[in-house]
């Protein structure tokens, strides 16, 4: 199972950088399943799961009876015509992004991990908790994203507080409230408010079909770029993989900084989870956030934040002086989540059951 896992997901690698370096260009039909098979020497059921994972992210389409096609572009080496902006969202007509339906974590299994906790850890859940959160719960994420993510941080990159909305405030006291930032229109309402509220500008980025315009991204002054590349709220845009390449480039040349706001991405209906932004360029570019509200519960108001490596002392130095806003308790409790298998388990039965739905409708 391990090798056959190995082997499409190999494939998958390979030939999505083909396609990003423009060894297969947009239009190009790729080789069908069992001739790529062949060539290959592994099965066609291994091909076409390594073609479908290309085919959930935006790289390639299958047009029937004529095979997979490339359909990524990139914005900054092709021209391309700009897409309709999404709909105007009247005041009113969206409710808070923590009032959606969620599917949250089984109480029974909730309950037994916190008598586990109280069981095991006895005193030292009365301890105070270093300021960046407590060692056993970054340990506990950074191996958490590098099963599920693709991700690999050191437990010193990662820092824990009180949910997104803290975090938010956060990024401006480590970028700066001299900086503009950019932000998706429209876009969840407290990020613009919290950047707002900590003094710092902000400029409105017409959002497309595809993630932010490149012309709005062209048109901006901004040097802080924050971004939900998957399931964007309101309008449920994901960003399309040229377009995540795109934000990248775009921080590059400029030498700004992407924050990368992950919200809920484990819920992907994908059979893999979507490229982020941090693991496409984590050294430099991209601050990444999440948290777990929509995954466990939204009482549990626990996010956590990555910097990236080359950044991280700088950036954390700017903000040590901040206690961690998190009881050491609660983050006792989800680190046991992670290490025990529970929450990845109550994911993949989320996941399934979106995708049999999915397939019904």
């Amino acid at each position: 199972m391990e090798s056959k896992t190995a082997a499409y997901l190999t494939i998958y690698t390979n030939l999505r950088q083909q396609i990003i370096n423009g060894d297969f260009k947009n239009g190009d039909k790729l080789p069908s399943k069992r001739v790529f098979a062949e060539a290959a020497g592994t099965s066609v059921i291994t091909v076409e799961h390594a073609y479908d994972l290309l085919q959930d992210e935006g790289y390639i389409e299958a047009i029937q009876r004529r095979g997979y096609f490339v359909t990524y572009t990139s914005e900054d080496s092709f021209p391309v015509g700009e897409e309709a902006d999404i709909g105007i969202f009247e005041d009113g007509a969206v409710t808070d992004k923590y009032e959606e339906s969620i599917e949250t974590f089984s109480f029974p299994g909730f309950a037994r991990t916190v008598r586990h906790v109280l069981s095991a850890y006895a005193e030292r859940i009365l301890e105070k908790s270093p300021n960046e959160g407590s060692l056993l719960l970054r340990e506990s994420i950074s191996r958490y994203i590098k099963r599920s993510r693709g991700i690999h941080v050191d437990s010193d990159q990662v820092i824990v507080g009180a949910g997104a909305e803290y975090l938010y405030g956060l990024i401006v006291q480590m970028l700066g409230r001299d900086k503009l930032y950019g932000v998706e229109d429209p876009s969840y309402e407290k990020i613009r408010r919290i950047y707002e509220a900590n003094g710092a500008a902000y400029d409105l980025l017409k959002l497309g079909s595809r993630g932010i315009h490149t012309s709005e991204l062209k048109r901006t002054s901004a040097q802080v770029l924050h971004v939900t590349p998957f399931d964007s709220y309101p309008s449920g845009v994901t960003a399309a993989a040229g377009k995540r390449q795109e934000y990248i480039a775009w921080a590059k040349n400029r030498g700004a900084i992407i924050v990368e706001d992950d919200y809920a991405s484990e819920f992907s209906t994908s059979t893999k989870s979507e490229d982020t932004l941090f693991s496409l360029e984590p050294l430099r570019t991209v601050i990444y956030i999440n948290t777990f509200t929509k995954t466990i519960s939204p009482s549990i108001r626990i996010g956590y934040m990555l910097l990236p490596k080359e950044l991280s002392s700088e950036l954390k130095s700017r903000i040590s002086f901040y206690s961690c806003t998190v009881p050491t308790f609660d983050q006792y409790v989800l680190a046991e989540f992670l290490n025990s298998g529970d929450f990845e388990r109550h994911i993949n039965r989320v996941r399934r059951k979106r995708r049999q739905a999915n397939k019904v409708i």
